[in-house]
């Protein structure tokens, strides 16, 4: 798994690749923790080439989500396949995210 930040006047973009495991879970939590800490911004994930979600993705999600509308921001989720939309679906967290 690997996850890149990148910081836009308007937005931080966080893109992934590959799995979003539980292996993985750890460091892609480490990673995403400076983007909830102060005052924040919109956050897009692009999804395009993120293969693979675990239960453990969907939490870490969940919570950059929860931190972020609770400073008045949204989260996005970009190009996500239809497999992993399908596990957003599943678990009842389509309803939570946003997607374009």
């Amino acid at each position: 798994m690997k996850t890149t930040i990148q910081e836009l006047d308007e937005m931080t973009l966080v893109t992934m690749v590959g799995s979003l495991d539980t292996a993985a879970a750890i460091e892609a939590e480490q990673t995403l923790k400076p983007i909830t800490e102060g005052d924040g911004k919109d956050i897009a994930f692009e999804c395009k080439e993120l293969e693979y979600i675990a239960s453990s993705g969907l939490r870490i999600l969940l919570d950059v989500l929860k931190k972020t509308k609770a400073k008045g921001h949204k989260v996005v989720l970009r190009n996500v396949n239809d497999d992993i939309k399908n596990v957003f679906k599943i678990t009842g967290f389509i309803n939570l995210f946003e997607f374009e």
